[in-house]
């Protein structure tokens, strides 16, 4: 009999919403929240093109010279006078003019990282821009090296995640455990997952591509393609109560990729928009608790607001507690820009896919038997620095996940 792992409904994200960031995460089962799309095994679906060992030989033949092992050292800060450990993981190049990328929890605080290709050529790259955000990071192979070595440098295509469906077949490249060039295949498990909250950076990388293609420690950063070989993903995070594949994993997807890393490449930072509110999905189980709520009624409730943030401004009205120690919960907010929302995970996606900050959105909420239409413009999101100050070491090479409760397996992001 499968084992069904209950999603849980009572996750309260900050919307742009809280991440963790992965060297192939693990994620716990109350930390997901239900797909209307069904969950299918890529042992189903399995077409006669791609069943042909030729196929995927000749795709991967296109990506081997393009995807790298990345390598930086870690100091440890709890013995400073111990040698330094080794964390690996994968990345890929992305343009001729010597820009690798790959998440930003495979660097880590590093500033410089050895680039590895599969011809065994080795590079001495800087890490230029890191965005804790969306776990992505770039990374500069010196300039200077010989134009023939420069025209061997490949980037892969990227391709578009937004035509992603259950079911389409992917390749996952990279190195896991340090195994060089390992190529792994599987299906789209799911589309539009939402990463849960990290405590590095407090927000949570909405959208995501969830597969069954394995990926394990050192998959970090490699890249998920499709059957064209062109970039849909970075595999980023699994959910797993061992610390290795379990059959769910999870990739950033490409457009978010192409959305934010020309502006590290060009900038140095991306600045991503947010709405300042914490919230979850309207259940049936929070509507007996509320009167005169329409038939069907879907939405996010509003449990609290960022002081002085878009929502805020917008006089979105947050969840109260009465002298009796009563909870009485606050706006709904139905749909943004005319876009219905059913979860969390929809708020998030939209903003984090359609807008940028400044950009004005109208929020449709419920309110005491009334819906209105609040208008507000979108904000930068807070720094995370201080919740980086406070952090007592480094991600470890082999990522140790906080201790779940009972009965949750965690995300654990692998370099």
């Amino acid at each position: 009999m499968k084992q069904r792992y209950p999603y849980a409904i009572a996750v309260l994200i900050i919307v742009a919403l809280m991440i963790i960031p992965v060297s192939t995460w693990n994620l716990t089962a109350a930390q997901l929240q239900e797909n209307p799309r069904k969950l299918i095994n890529s042992a189903t679906l399995v077409s006669q093109n791609t069943n042909n060992s030729a196929f995927y030989r000749t795709i991967f033949r296109q990506a081997e010279n393009s995807v790298v092992q990345i390598t930086s050292k870690i100091p440890n800060v709890l013995n400073p006078q111990s040698q330094n450990a080794t964390s690996l993981g994968s990345g890929f190049v992305y343009d001729k003019l010597g820009h690798v990328i790959t998440n930003n929890h495979v660097v880590g605080d590093a500033k410089i990282v050895d680039v590895t290709f599969e011809n065994g050529n080795r590079y001495t790259a800087k890490v230029i821009a890191t965005d804790i955000g969306s776990d992505l990071a770039v990374l500069q192979i010196p300039q200077n090296i010989t134009s023939h070595q420069q025209q061997l440098l490949k980037p892969l295509v990227i391709g578009n995640s937004s035509e992603l469906e259950v079911g389409d077949q992917v390749i996952a490249i990279g190195n896991p455990f340090g195994l060089s060039d390992t190529m792994t295949t599987g299906i789209v498990s799911g589309v539009g997952r939402l990463l849960p909250a990290s405590t590095v950076s407090g927000f949570s990388i909405p959208d995501t591509i969830q597969t069954d293609a394995p990926i394990n420690p050192g998959n970090s950063g490699g890249p998920l393609l499709n059957m064209q070989g062109e970039v849909i993903g970075m595999n980023t995070a699994i959910f797993s109560d061992t610390g290795t594949f379990s059959g769910i994993g999870f990739a950033i997807p490409s457009n978010t990729i192409e959305k934010i890393i020309p502006a590290l490449i060009s900038k140095g930072y991306y600045l991503h928009p947010y709405i300042g509110i914490k919230g979850g999905a309207l259940t049936s189980d929070i509507v007996e608790n509320m009167t005169n709520i329409p038939v069907n009624l879907s939405g996010v409730y509003v449990d609290t607001i960022t002081k002085n943030g878009p929502a805020d401004k917008a006089g979105v009205n947050g969840s109260t507690i009465d002298e009796y120690s009563k909870k009485h919960l606050g706006d709904i907010i139905t749909a943004i820009d005319g876009h219905r929302l059913i979860k969390v995970d929809d708020l998030a996606s939209y903003i984090d896919q359609h807008k940028s900050v400044g950009d004005t959105v109208t929020l449709t909420v419920y309110r005491h038997g009334h819906f209105l239409d609040l208008k507000t413009v979108l904000a930068a999101r807070p720094s995370p620095l201080p919740l980086l100050i406070t952090q007592l070491a480094p991600p470890s090479p082999s990522p140790h996940p906080p201790t779940p409760p009972p009965g949750r397996p965690p995300i654990i992001p692998h370099s």
